[in-house]
């Protein structure tokens, strides 16, 4: 390999992603999230998605493998959410921030788009776990713009 982790961390940093909460229910019944901008679609039929869990979280257990999530795709108005759950063990929702879904998984108030899932498979990944799931209700807001991230900072469209 001739860059180091950084250099590829940087040249990965300029794809424009969007950025979702991803929530789920721990073992003790917490309501817990976390964001990430690993999101992608998978197939159409069946519906699935995936994102990627890093091996090393601090909360690994909650998200590797649940039943059901759901994947809360952010609007500009909700950049401190994103803020607030990828801090290190703040991953604890707000009850003002989320309602529980048809499966249980809580679901973030006011997303863009909310993908209700149970858990399709999982796969190694390096130094992360690619989880994929299987898309059981879909809730989109009729308007907003989405919450990007692109060389290190938060974006929106112009």
């Amino acid at each position: 390999m001739s860059f180091d982790g950084r250099e590829f961390r940087n040249a990965l940093g300029r794809f424009a992603t969007g950025v979702c909460v991803i929530t789920a229910v721990s073992d003790t019944q917490q309501a817990m999230g976390m964001t990430a901008n690993s999101f992608s679609s998978v197939s159409l039929e069946p519906a699935l998605v995936l994102w990627s869990l890093q091996n090393n979280s601090d909360a690994y257990d909650v998200f590797a493998r649940p039943r059901y999530f759901a994947i809360n795709i952010l609007s500009t108005q909700q950049q401190d959410y994103a803020n607030q759950y990828a801090r290190k063990s703040q991953h604890q929702l707000d009850p003002a921030h989320f309602r529980l879904g048809k499966y249980g998984a809580p679901v973030i108030r006011h997303a863009l788009v909310t993908f209700e899932c149970d858990l399709h498979a999982t796969h190694e990944g390096g130094d992360h776990l690619i989880i994929v799931g299987r898309v059981r209700e879909m809730h989109q807001r009729p308007s907003g713009e989405p919450l990007l991230f692109y060389s290190g900072g938060y974006r929106e469209l112009h």
